[in-house]
């Protein structure tokens, strides 16, 4: 049983508001686009974990083309993302995505590969959240806290407010060593794309309010904080791609 001050993490959820955004679902075009735009989700992903790699350098990159003075470690960053994208686009195509601990964990494994301790495995020590005064529930809780809120999210009707509520708590409560937001990113887009939504996309130049969104939220504790910036900034990028 979770200690209390671990359980209100869930109770947390539960306050997030009924919010209402109308989109109207089509998965085969979602599916295009997320595929279409690969290159550009892959970049500001990378962008907003400080890779200093450009565009025209990721394009390249993924084309097959090794690119001159970057380091190994930021293009491998860049190629295990374009893995990963490929990894949830296969579990997709094949109805095997699954809001649940073993997505969560193949899908960690692809992304933190070469950068976390142990890729793809709930991490077994405490962490930190530089820049918040938020200190993440204890290792030993976690498979307990992901059960208990995935079945809190699972409850929430709308599949977009459903993804950005497990966006926050994967990202929030770091079950792994490394690679949280990039793993918590692909299964929120995972919900929405197996619910025919466009995914969402964070772009780079948008990092700074991004950034400030999610102290914000880990410090309060309050999804809401979370869904008022993302959900607006999810139909404007919508309403570009029509």
């Amino acid at each position: 049983m979770l200690p209390p001050e671990t359980e209100k993490y869930l109770s947390e959820i539960k306050n997030i508001e009924p919010y209402n955004i109308t989109v109207r679902p089509d998965k085969e075009l979602a599916l295009f686009l997320f595929k279409k735009n690969k290159a550009d989700y892959i970049y500001n992903v990378c962008a907003l974990e400080g890779n200093p790699m450009t565009f025209p350098e990721i394009q390249t990159l993924l084309n097959g083309v090794t690119v001159g003075g970057r380091k190994i470690d930021d293009e491998q960053q860049v190629l295990n993302q374009n893995k990963s994208v490929g990894l949830l686009f296969s579990m997709l195509q094949n109805r095997e995505f699954k809001l649940n601990k073993e997505t969560f964990c193949k899908l960690n494994y692809v992304v933190s590969s070469g950068e976390s301790i142990k890729p793809g495995e709930f991490r077994t020590g405490q962490v930190t959240i530089g820049g918040t005064d938020f200190i993440p529930p204890k290792a030993g809780e976690l498979d307990e806290l992901l059960d208990k809120g995935i079945k809190e999210i699972s409850k929430i009707e709308n599949p977009i407010v459903r993804s950005f509520a497990f966006f926050g708590f994967g990202s929030k409560h770091q079950f792994f060593w490394d690679g949280n937001k990039r793993t918590s990113r692909l299964m929120a887009n995972g919900v929405l794309l197996e619910n025919g939504y466009p995914a969402l996309n964070i772009k780079a130049k948008d990092g700074l309010e991004f950034n400030k969104t999610m102290i914000e939220f880990y410090n309060s504790g309050n999804y809401n904080v979370l869904l008022t910036y993302l959900l607006p900034y999810y139909e404007k990028s919508i309403n570009l791609e029509k």
